[in-house]
């Protein structure tokens, strides 16, 4: 089979990547990534051959799966392995403690709390802003901060670590890294616990009696606060979506309780990431007629199996009405993302609120997005706030839309005439 190849340094590929890999996919389930300095990767791009291979035990996570291992002294390094890294049992182990601390319904309980952070980065002036600087890159380094239960004083240290995640910074990382696995070890020490991640995780206990270790708490604690800036670039993403398709901005203003079902199109249509975490062949394994060699890269391209037409009518369409279940924006398998309820909760609630309470938020400058060959990521999101609107509590899909308030409103002063 000609297997394509894709060449990631390529700006065509890089600027528009759903193009690059639907082109490959129409062609075969596999492509072959070329990345300088590494060895070329295959890449899988359809959705039944992705969402088979990320729970196929044939292939593991190793070390090398991810970008940079941070150079720390050496009393760190027992830190730095996470649940992310590991398969099999010990990995299992791990999830089935953590998992509770990360249910929908604990999710839907933090709601008001990220209410709160929202509403308090939108106060202030109104005209254009970049909304990347004053909203969606600060919103969830304080909700996760909130809700890890990381204390005031220590979340601009934390605003900090979390700038070299965001910059990309290698070097940058790794010199952050003693203060960011010290200030883990610090937040779960404290004896003032209360309604956070942390108190949930020291709680998790087994049948078998079975707990979470210090270096393992520790480990999550760090991992999970960096790792919760994830909504950053789907919150942006989202909000130039909108802007750009007026018609879905519309039905998504007329009917808020479309909000959950335009979040997943939002991760299925344009999701940050575009490949997943790569996995090795523990042996010679067959993807769609294609022999993968025993030790050989594999990553599934999300940009493409995410607009698969054997899966998902009109795939290049955004439709905030459609139902997109089954898209692999968050993986699949033994390490589906975590924190995916967190996640879908604070874009909800961000994106209800900048509808609700700018009715005339529009684009004031083309999106500008970075060059990233693996994220689908904005650098500049300059938009116009105009119009306030009251508390966003309205927009939430359990409770009355703006409209329905206002007809409710009328009516009652109609009986009360």
């Amino acid at each position: 089979m000609n297997v394509p190849e894709l060449d990631l340094t390529d700006l065509d590929v890089i600027r528009d990547p759903f193009t690059a890999y639907g082109r490959a996919r129409e062609r075969s389930p596999l492509a072959r990534l070329l990345i300088p300095g590494l060895d070329p990767m295959w890449a899988i791009t359809r959705h039944a051959d992705g969402r088979a291979m990320l729970s196929d035990p044939r292939f593991e996570l190793r070390a090398e799966s991810f970008a940079y291992r941070p150079d720390v002294p050496e009393k760190y390094l027992p830190y730095l392995r996470t649940m992310q890294e590991m398969d099999g049992p010990e990995h299992l182990r791990l999830r089935r403690l953590a998992a509770p601390a990360f249910t929908a319904r604990r999710a839907a309980r933090f709601r008001p709390r990220i209410e709160r952070i929202v509403e308090s980065l939108l106060d202030g002036p109104t005209g254009e802003t970049d909304l990347i600087c004053r909203f969606t890159q600060p919103l969830p380094m304080a909700a996760i901060c909130e809700l890890v239960g990381i204390p005031g004083s220590d979340r601009p240290r934390w605003r900090e670590y979390g700038a070299a995640i965001v910059a990309g910074s290698v070097e940058g990382l790794a010199k952050a890294m003693p203060g960011v696995i010290e200030d883990a070890k610090a937040a779960a020490g404290r004896a003032d616990r209360g309604d956070d991640l942390i108190s949930d995780l020291l709680a998790a206990k087994a049948e078998d009696g079975d707990r979470l270790t210090g270096t393992e708490l520790v480990t999550l604690i760090w991992n999970i606060v960096l790792a919760g800036q994830t909504p950053a670039n789907l919150i942006a993403n989202g909000v130039a979506a909108l802007l750009s398709q007026p018609d879905q901005l519309a039905a998504l203003r007329e009917d808020p309780g479309l909000m959950p079902r335009a979040v997943e199109e939002l991760m299925r249509w344009c999701g940050p990431q575009l490949l997943s975490i790569p996995r090795y062949a523990r042996e010679d394994v067959e993807i769609g007629g294609v022999l993968i060699g025993k030790g050989d890269s594999v990553t599934v391209s999300i940009a493409s199996v995410n607009r698969d037409p054997r899966v998902f009518d009109d795939p290049d369409r955004f439709d905030v009405r459609r139902d997109p279940g089954g898209h692999l924006g968050f993986a699949h398998g033994p390490h589906f993302c975590l924190g995916a309820g967190l996640a879908r909760v604070q874009t909800e609630v961000a994106l209800s609120a900048l509808l609700h309470r700018f009715p005339g938020l529009a684009l004031a400058a083309a999106p500008e997005r970075a060059l990233d060959p693996g994220t689908w990521r904005l650098s500049s999101l300059v938009v116009k706030l105009c119009g306030r609107g009251a508390p966003t509590r309205v927009l939430c899909p359990c409770l009355p839309s703006p409209l329905a308030a206002a007809k409710a409103g009328r009516a009652r002063a109609a009986r009360a005439g």
